[in-house]
């Protein structure tokens, strides 16, 4: 990925960058992005891009190992997110989905996300302490909760599902308010050509509809002209 399209993911939505990924690979069918509805730390914030640093934790019930193994894969788990390419998001499975009550993502540990470069986190848990949350660093999660519950990592570097998206650690994310996607390795050569097309694509519909004196007889002229530029 280099800096202009880096540059040009950050500025555009995921819907767009989903629809880009159909419009490069010529077809409909592109499935490789979250369900469901997310909550958004920052609603406002652009979106995150980056390589994923993957982990599980869990919540629910305390742990079973031994408290040193537990603080050995915790160091473990942020050695993990400190390293590896740059940008990079956290992308961290709660194995207690659908029932998480273990808020992973709170002022401190964003905070300490955040000074170690990363560029957001993507999570189907849960978050707190909004409104403390650094700037520069969105979080979308699953759910808001109060508790962290009995939170610790389980798993590092493995595959990861984030609410019906499967994840490996290194794809390239991009999330933002409506959720988050893996952008195919395939695509990425041609993707911010195809991202301009379909922004121009959509002007053809866009502009006339936001015309003054625009009626049928205008959309049926511009949806004309939309749909042959898409074949």
């Amino acid at each position: 990925m280099n800096d202009a399209l880096l540059t040009l993911l950050k500025q555009v939505d995921t819907p767009t960058v989903c629809n880009a990924i159909e419009t490069a690979q010529g077809k409909r069918g592109f499935a490789a992005f979250t369900r469901g509805t997310m909550q958004a730390s920052d609603p406002g914030a652009c979106a995150m891009v980056g390589y994923a640093r993957t982990a599980r934790i869990a919540a629910l019930a305390p742990p079973t190992e031994a408290p040193e193994v537990i603080k050995a894969r915790r160091m473990d788990y942020y050695r993990h997110m400190a390293s590896g390419p740059r940008p990079a998001v956290a992308v961290v499975e709660d194995m207690d989905y659908p029932n998480c009550i273990g808020a992973y993502w709170g002022e401190i540990n964003t905070t300490v996300h955040k000074g170690f470069g990363l560029s957001g986190a993507l999570t189907n848990g849960v978050m707190r302490d909004l409104g403390d949350l650094p700037n520069g660093f969105p979080v979308v999660a699953g759910s808001i909760g109060p508790s962290h519950g009995f939170v610790h990592v389980r798993e590092i570097g493995t595959p990861v599902t984030i609410m019906g998206m499967q994840v490996r650690d290194g794809d390239l994310i991009h999330a933002d308010r409506h959720g988050g996607l893996v952008i195919p390795p395939e695509v990425i050569p041609t993707l911010k050509a195809a991202i301009h097309k379909l922004q121009d694509t959509e002007k053809l519909i866009l502009e006339p509809a936001s015309a003054d004196g625009f009626d049928f007889d205008a959309f049926e002229k511009a949806w004309t002209s939309f749909e042959a530029s898409r074949t």
